[in-house]
């Protein structure tokens, strides 16, 4: 494994969103597992289908910056459109899709740092994961262990919100279950041992990764959507779908929220709470 190694941060120019924008609730179970619950607010002026499109894509695509400082005319991988500062690379392996694209059945290989503006390199993810499930209302990744079962999943949920037939936005909701299920001795000695990396300190830290890499899909995903077809797609300061719209909202569905919390909290297996492998929540 090589050492990970941060690219210098970009500067988009975008106002990016802070977690005040979300609803976030982090559980400690009684046997080590952790369930993490994230409510986005609504994503102006992006739809389903973009979304869609961006997990099945961005992990092959390359991106031509045109004018961000530092980066002028670099092609670059995609995937550091998504952050402006945490993402270093994300490489798709396994059973691809046609020409590369994701798919059920696919390893995805991350690495990035949580929060690294103010933490550097302190909280970093270098993880590769199954994909379960890439399809037009989610995405869900894993790992499960032999002897052991699931010890990871990682679900998003996104449908398309309208009003009178007017599209008002994207409703994206993502939740997090890491530490194997079960109550033994064994378990929870394994469990302990899984999640000690994972502190409170580091889910802070990822939960405003996770707050400003989800919000900048009202920046960067329209413009990019509409080169689709390139096979170099470019990307410039003035693409900035979201320069017209507020830089914060409230979570959507506040009610959902709640009844999620409460599920996971209440469920004797969280990885199989409705939604485990299928995002179908919404």
């Amino acid at each position: 494994m090589t050492a990970m190694i941060l690219p210098p941060a970009r500067d988009f120019g975008w106002l990016l969103k802070d977690p005040g924008s979300t609803r976030f609730e982090i559980d400690r179970r009684a046997n080590g597992q952790f369930t993490v619950v994230l409510n986005h607010a609504l994503l102006r002026g992006v739809t389903s289908e973009m979304i869609h499109w961006w997990f099945l894509n961005f992990t092959r695509l390359r991106i031509r910056l045109e004018d961000v400082p530092g980066y002028e005319g670099a092609l670059v991988p995609a995937y550091l459109l998504w952050h402006p500062s945490d993402h270093v690379d994300a490489v798709l392996k396994g059973r691809t899709g046609p020409g590369g694209t994701a798919q059920a059945g696919a390893r995805i290989h991350i690495r990035e740092a949580m929060q690294t503006i103010k933490y550097g390199l302190r909280y970093p993810v270098d993880a590769e994961l199954m994909i379960h499930y890439c399809a037009g209302d989610g995405w869900a990744m894993g790992r499960a262990l032999p002897l052991i079962g699931q010890v990871m999943c990682l679900r998003i949920h996104y449908r398309d919100v309208t009003d009178r037939g007017r599209h008002l936005g994207v409703h994206y909701h993502y939740e997090v279950v890491i530490g194997a299920s079960g109550n033994n001795p064994l378990l929870r000695a394994f469990n302990r041992k899984l999640t000690a990396q994972y502190s409170l300190d580091f889910f802070e830290a990822w939960h405003l990764h996770n707050t400003i890499e989800v919000g900048t899909f009202e920046n960067f995903l329209p413009a990019l959507y509409e080169q689709r077809d390139k096979p170099t797609p470019t990307f410039a300061r003035d693409m900035n779908s979201a320069a017209g719209l507020p830089a914060q909202n409230t979570s959507q569905d506040q009610a959902l929220f709640a009844r999620r919390v409460a599920a996971l909290a209440q469920a004797d297996d969280p990885f199989d709470a409705r939604g485990a492998v299928r995002p179908s929540i919404l």
